[in-house]
């Protein structure tokens, strides 16, 4: 039995995880509540490989990615999700928080700020932005 990746990097199919895309979705979204983001983000990307134009996935996926810390990845899925609809909070939100911890602070107070606008009642928005407008005053990091 093959364990080596396909010619476009994906899972070869003798070792595809079993069922369709739904059941790939519900078990990424009980690897991430269950605290293994990382397992998730694997088993969602092929979900979001199978089925490009679920929203439900593609956030799942970013979600699980940032959890895992895979900021960079998390910023691409968010961008997707915010591209196909700007007016998506949490997308907005999500792309300024994985922005963010990949050191991306103008990047992360735009779209923070669009989140805020967005849903001025939620603290936790806010309360993000001021957080990285406080970083961005307080100039670069020491290395």
């Amino acid at each position: 039995m093959s364990t080596a990746a396909t010619p476009s990097g994906g899972v070869p199919e003798d070792r595809a995880p079993g069922g369709g895309v739904y059941e790939w979705y519900r078990r990424g979204l009980d690897l991430l509540a269950s605290g293994d983001p990382a397992a998730a983000a694997t088993l969602l990307a092929r979900a979001a490989e199978a089925e490009p134009g679920s929203r439900s996935v593609l956030e799942a996926l970013a979600r699980a990615q940032y959890d895992a810390g895979r900021y960079g990845e998390a910023i691409e899925s968010f961008s997707a999700l915010a591209a196909v609809n700007p007016t998506d909070d949490y997308a907005q939100f999500g792309l300024g928080l994985a922005a963010s911890r990949a050191g991306q602070l103008g990047l992360a107070a735009e779209h923070l700020a669009l989140a805020v606008a967005m849903r001025p009642d939620l603290g936790h928005y806010a309360r993000a932005l001021r957080g990285v407008r406080a970083r961005r005053a307080a100039g670069p990091e020491p290395v």
